[in-house]
């Protein structure tokens, strides 16, 4: 079974740190591109964060440039998304999301930015 599971998410602090896992199975980790989208209430989802297959392509929402960084460990299946100098307009569910010939996602974590 293709599955792609999130995990990291929480309540954080302006200002505060989280860092999201998403682990891959069932499929060749290796021939996707992977990435992250979120999608707050009322809103579109919208992309975060892309990592091309051999990682040497990233690309980030204009929102988070220069605050989030997207990481992958083909050795372990795994992708990441550092987030530092949280607001509250991060929160929101953050969905992993794997694409090659056909597009994967997972259930999705969610993050809350509060004080």
């Amino acid at each position: 079974q293709q599955q792609l599971e999130e995990s990291g998410g929480g309540l954080v602090q302006p200002g505060g740190s989280l860092r999201l896992s998403c682990a891959a199975s069932g499929f060749t980790f290796t021939k996707f591109a992977m990435s992250w989208y979120r999608q707050a209430p009322g809103k579109d989802r919208e992309l975060v964060a892309l990592i091309s297959a051999s990682g040497e392509t990233i690309k980030y929402g204009e929102a988070v440039k220069g605050r989030f960084t997207i990481a992958r460990d083909n050795a372990n299946n795994a992708v990441y998304l550092q987030m530092n100098s949280l607001n509250t307009d991060d929160s929101a569910i953050y969905y992993c999301r794997a694409d090659w010939a056909y597009t994967i996602w997972g259930q999705g974590t969610q993050v809350t930015v509060s004080s």
